[in-house]
């Protein structure tokens, strides 16, 4: 099989019907407010005995086909003396690597935001598909305000995500791009629609640019939604209706999927907008297959309960399952509230 060959099968694999992605990615500044806040203390044992709960949930790989992984995670066996990749690769889960370096400020820019990791990006991607990664994912934000996003902040972290991309399918890794417009903010939909659009253009010019096999690579965006301090935001039929509209006009139908992020929406509004894009794209038609890449959507009622409490473990999962299963219907647009 040749390389772009297995790059297809990976990418189709990941965003096979039913089934999503699960963001385990978190770094150890963010897993420690998470853990913080159900009172567990953000030790490296603490945050592989959590992923490991997490990861051998009977059942999940009913719903997920994929999970992003920590650089720290990747590395880690399991309290049995397993490699955690192992774990998944079992399951029938395919494992992959978040591989930014995180947001800086954006020189020159009004507060914007670059996310680095280039450097040294070829020599981590050799070692991580060693380690058993076979996808990637790179993180870039924008901001919605008076003056932002602004072109250049645009271009460069376009140009960068592009770059990433290249490299990752250089190293046989599929890359997931994901250029993520915040939610923060009083923004209209409309005005959401509108920076997410170019936004994506930008994005789709430089992959061309460089060369990037569509048919390799993956999308994960934002939904199209109003700011999550705007006095009035869309209902679910509005954000699938205003997101579907957005992705025909900016993503390529050579991309095999579109993974969403939840970024900064609760729970059950990641689902209900989820299933009500799912919805209209079957009345519609769509070229690609709309699914999920859900970190808080499908980790925070499970965190909640585990809660580091060995006895609190078959809830835990019991959580995830469900949370999966919830997810899975809407990604197939079959979620009903009950």
């Amino acid at each position: 099989m040749s390389n772009v060959e297995d790059l297809v099968t990976i990418a189709n694999t990941l965003v096979a019907k039913e089934k999503g992605i699960l963001a385990a990615d978190e770094s150890s500044p963010t897993m420690k407010r998470r853990f913080e806040a159900v009172n567990v203390e953000p030790t490296e044992e603490n945050r592989r005995d959590y992923r490991e709960m997490l990861f051998r949930t009977d059942g999940i790989s009913k719903f997920i086909s994929g999970i992003i992984l920590f650089d720290e995670t990747l590395r880690q066996n399991g309290k049995d003396g397993k490699p955690l990749v192992n774990v998944l690769q079992e399951t029938g889960i395919v494992p992959g690597i978040k591989v930014d370096k995180g947001t800086k400020p954006l020189a020159g820019s009004n507060a914007e935001l670059v996310t680095e990791g280039l450097d040294g990006l070829r020599e981590r991607l050799e070692e991580y598909r060693d380690l058993g990664a076979r996808f990637t994912k790179w993180r870039a934000v924008f901001s919605i305000s008076e003056k932002t996003p602004s072109s250049y902040a645009i271009d460069v972290n376009a140009h960068t995500l592009a770059l990433y991309a290249m490299l990752s399918q250089e190293a046989e890794l599929v890359p997931i791009v994901e250029p993520e417009v915040l939610m923060d903010g009083e923004h209209s939909i409309e005005d959401c629609f509108s920076v997410t659009e170019h936004v994506l253009r930008e994005v789709f010019s430089y992959l061309g640019r460089y060369g990037v096999v569509l048919e390799g690579c993956l999308l994960k965006p934002n939904m199209v939604l109003s700011g999550k301090s705007a006095t009035s935001r869309a209902n679910p039929e509005g954000v699938g209706q205003q997101t579907l509209t957005c992705l025909k006009r900016a993503v390529p139908a050579a991309i095999p999927g579109i993974v969403f992020l939840s970024g900064g929406q609760t729970d059950d509004e990641s689902v209900a907008n989820l299933n009500a894009i799912n919805q209209l794209a079957s009345d519609e038609g769509a070229p690609w297959q709309l699914s999920f890449s859900y970190g808080r959507g499908l980790q925070s009622l499970p965190l909640s309960v585990w809660a580091n409490e060995p006895t609190n473990i078959q809830e835990a999962q019991k959580a995830l399952y469900t949370r999966g299963h919830l997810t899975s219907q809407a990604r197939s647009g079959q979620h009903t509230p009950s």
